[in-house]
């Protein structure tokens, strides 16, 4: 296996690709770690983390909708997630250039 921070790091960042295109942040994390998980060294423990971050992310934001009904809850919840999708994929970006492990807090671990 080889060693590739920037990869790595392209890998976290590429979730912003949501600001953009709306579903890519998704999809090139993905196929990103479905590639090169078995040649890059690290690629399937951000990989997989990063997955973990989206789904997670998407279910918060579905149970934020009807959470608007009441008091308004759900914006603030939107707000608190929209915050969480730009920093902490920069976060871990720079933690993977340090060769750090991935965190991505209030991840629930669907993939191992």
């Amino acid at each position: 296996m080889q060693k590739n921070k920037e990869l790595l790091a392209v890998t976290h960042l590429s979730q912003l690709l949501d600001l953009v295109t709306g579903i890519g942040g998704f999809i090139v994390p993905l196929i990103l770690w479905a590639i090169k998980k078995d040649e890059i060294e690290g690629m399937d423990e951000h990989g997989k983390a990063i997955l973990n971050f989206r789904i997670t992310m998407f279910i918060y934001f579905l149970v934020c909708i009807p959470l608007i009904l009441f008091f308004g809850l759900g914006l603030l919840g939107f707000l608190v997630l929209g915050v969480s999708y730009i920093i902490f994929p920069i976060i871990n970006a720079i933690k993977a250039t340090n060769e750090e492990e991935p965190n991505y807090p209030f991840s629930i671990q669907f993939i191992h």
